[in-house]
């Protein structure tokens, strides 16, 4: 089983957090597929963002909302009349969390709270996808990956609010959907990377930003392991999900999405590969200076067991890092000399999906 853009041709889709780095690839390859496409988030995270540059708002329908907000919710539903909802609103960000935990369990647990009894009130709605992470499961720093039926309990806050919207999601389908032709899943992600991040405190954004004003790549640490995959690698696997479970509700569940073993890099390899590839495609030296700072409780090492999902649809990953580290620096030098950011996501999406056939 693959993304199939036919699929989605004219469906009604509306995606949570659309104005986010991966939402905003998302709306893309929906839009090149003809989808029709509602976004329901707040403002786009930064300046600059990636939903603007593309100018994605005026090729679908995009309301500024928040997930807290369930009013406004069951409005936008109930004009929507949505048949797939891909859930994405987050506060995603570790050291955010620390600094604001109300604000990220509001969002994470009664935002997904919110979101799932629309999808109750709406018998419209054939297919939901609540978005995780890896980071929802108890680490215990293994060295192998971790399953689907491994215990739930992430130790800082976004990583904890995470486990419990897997929760609340657990809970919404056992409760209300048994008897109902609505299929409902949650995937858990590992580290998406790719070109268009603005975020603060992930680590290519900083890279980015550091050549941009040339100086050293600030690294906080260099020894945590990471899998990291491309950001069209869950893109896809959310819109396959999203289909092949509207299409049979049995191939429903809970599914880890994360690169192969030899993708879980340390950070500070990661930043080796990108200054790399930085000075091939530019011909300029980039080096970075390791500044850790001791900062609020991460994990050192997390991957994922992704045995379930290759099994049930015969997924694989298609770029593995070193391609990747290729298209987000390409895509950060056609940013960088201001040229057309939105054509070159639209050639690196044809690339990709010619490599699932």
């Amino acid at each position: 089983m693959k993304f199939d853009p036919a699929f989605y041709k004219n469906r009604k889709v509306l995606i949570t957090g659309h104005t986010g780095f991966k939402g905003s690839w998302m709306c893309k390859v929906l839009c090149m597929a003809g989808a029709d496409v509602t976004g329901y988030a707040l403002e786009a995270p930064s300046i600059p963002n990636l939903f603007d540059m593309c100018n994605l708002e005026s090729q679908m329908n995009s309301i500024i909302g928040d997930v807290r907000d369930l009013e406004h919710l069951k409005k936008v539903f109930e004009e929507v009349q949505p048949e797939i909802v891909i859930h994405m609103a987050a506060q995603p960000i570790v050291r955010e969390s620390y600094r604001n935990p109300v604000y990220t369990y509001e969002t994470n647990v009664m935002g997904t709270v919110n979101i799932l009894e629309c999808v109750r009130l709406n018998s419209c709605v054939k297919s939901f996808v609540n978005v995780t992470t890896d980071k929802v499961y108890l680490n215990k720093e293994w060295e192998w990956g971790y399953r689907e039926n491994e215990e739930l309990n992430g130790y800082d806050p976004y990583s904890n609010s995470k486990s419990c919207s897997e929760l609340v999601t657990s809970s919404y389908k056992n409760s209300f959907f048994e008897d109902r032709n609505t299929a409902i899943s949650t995937c858990r992600a590992g580290n998406v990377i790719g070109g268009g991040d603005f975020a603060a405190d992930r680590i290519i954004p900083d890279c980015i930003r550091a050549v941009e004003k040339g100086e050293d790549i600030i690294v906080r640490n260099p020894f945590s392991t990471r899998p990291y995959q491309h950001v069209l690698e869950p893109v896809m696997v959310y819109l396959m999900l999203a289909q092949v479970q509207y299409e049979d509700k049995s191939l429903a569940g809970n599914y880890n999405v994360g690169p192969d073993d030899t993708d879980c890099w340390t950070t500070g390899d990661l930043v080796n590969l990108f200054c790399k590839e930085w000075k091939e495609q530019t011909g300029h030296e980039v080096q970075w200076v390791n500044k850790y700072d001791g900062g609020p409780h991460e994990a050192n090492f997390l991957k994922l067991d992704c045995s379930k999902i290759r099994k049930a649809f015969g997924w694989k990953p298609v770029w593995n890092v070193e391609m990747t580290m290729q298209r987000i620096v390409e895509w950060s030098i056609v940013y960088l000399q201001q040229r057309d950011v939105a054509e070159c996501m639209e050639r690196q999406i044809k690339e990709f999906v010619e490599g699932l056939e």
